[in-house]
């Protein structure tokens, strides 16, 4: 864990839970994309820095999920370097409180207050093209969360942040978490006809076609989408839609799970019912859920 893997003569990525993007720039400077999940994270990425006389000058954040942006503070703590989010995610990434909020509907208890849904707040500034390195493209991945970018870099190496879930990672856990489910589905889309010298994914490995994977995981959210249909024959409301899809898939009920899976199946109910397929009433003051 937290080895430096090479992809090129300039491109790498630091293996760990949330794979690490670290790109070579000009003598001795590097710019990371993410951070990972917290400060040890971050005190293994200065390791890293330090043993290869390396500079760290910026860190681009795909999206402001904890274990992307948890090493933020340390690292600009240790080495001042320019932190970037894009759009919404930047101001998730310089509020972190704003994720379990978001994800829990209000104010969230001290069972989702901790460091893998509340990261550390550090000074972010906004995302945009001009603080790119040369020849760096962003790529916008929305679906997974708000604004969520991937990048191109001048090697031809695609870095993509959680757009794709490993097929291990979904046959154990089943539901990925997903913010907009149509838009998801065209980011899949859209990645399934790339073509690249690499991809890295941050939480699969990385290949050089990505078409099998991003087919696997929209098959995937069609699969569950179905499912949440079939449950909703009868007009149930969300607590019992959500009971019976954790039974379906053997998931197990915590707070984490109800606030992460809960907020994703919220995403897919309100997919459902714009495309149709889903229709709500309310009876005795219980909005309820029916297949249309």
């Amino acid at each position: 864990m937290y080895e430096l893997i090479a992809v090129t003569d300039k491109c790498y990525y630091v293996q760990s839970p949330a794979k690490i993007g670290l790109v070579k720039l000009e003598g001795a400077d590097v710019c990371l994309i993410d951070s990972g999940s917290d400060k040890d994270a971050g005190r293994k990425v200065r390791q890293i820095l330090d043993a290869n006389s390396w500079r760290l000058t910026a860190i681009y954040n795909t999206h402001s999920h904890a274990d992307h942006i948890g090493g933020n503070k340390y690292l600009q703590g240790q080495t001042g370097c320019k932190i970037y989010a894009p759009g919404i995610e930047r101001d998730f990434t310089a509020h972190p409180v704003l994720e379990p909020s978001f994800l829990y509907g209000g104010y969230p208890s001290r069972d989702l207050r901790h460091k893998f849904l509340l990261a550390q707040e550090s000074a972010v500034e906004p995302l945009t093209e001009d603080v790119l390195p040369p020849g760096f493209t962003p790529i916008d991945l929305p679906g997974h969360s708000f604004d969520m970018v991937g990048f191109r870099t001048p090697d031809d190496v695609v870095y993509l942040a959680d757009c794709l879930s490993s097929r291990e990672t979904l046959e154990k856990y089943q539901i990925s978490f997903l913010y907009d489910v149509e838009a998801y589905l065209q980011t899949l889309e859209r990645v399934e006809a790339m073509t690249a010298v690499r991809f890295v994914p941050a939480h699969a490995e990385a290949t050089e076609d990505i078409a099998p994977l991003a087919r696997f995981n929209r098959e995937k959210v069609l699969e569950i989408a179905g499912r949440i249909v079939d449950i909703c024959a009868q007009p149930l409301n969300f607590e019992a839609i959500l009971q019976r899809l954790f039974a379906a898939y053997g998931i197990t009920m915590d707070f984490q799970q109800y606030a992460l899976v809960g907020s994703t199946v919220r995403s897919y109910l309100a997919w459902l019912k714009d495309a149709g397929r889903l229709t709500v009433r309310f009876e005795d003051n219980k909005l309820l859920w029916e297949r249309a």
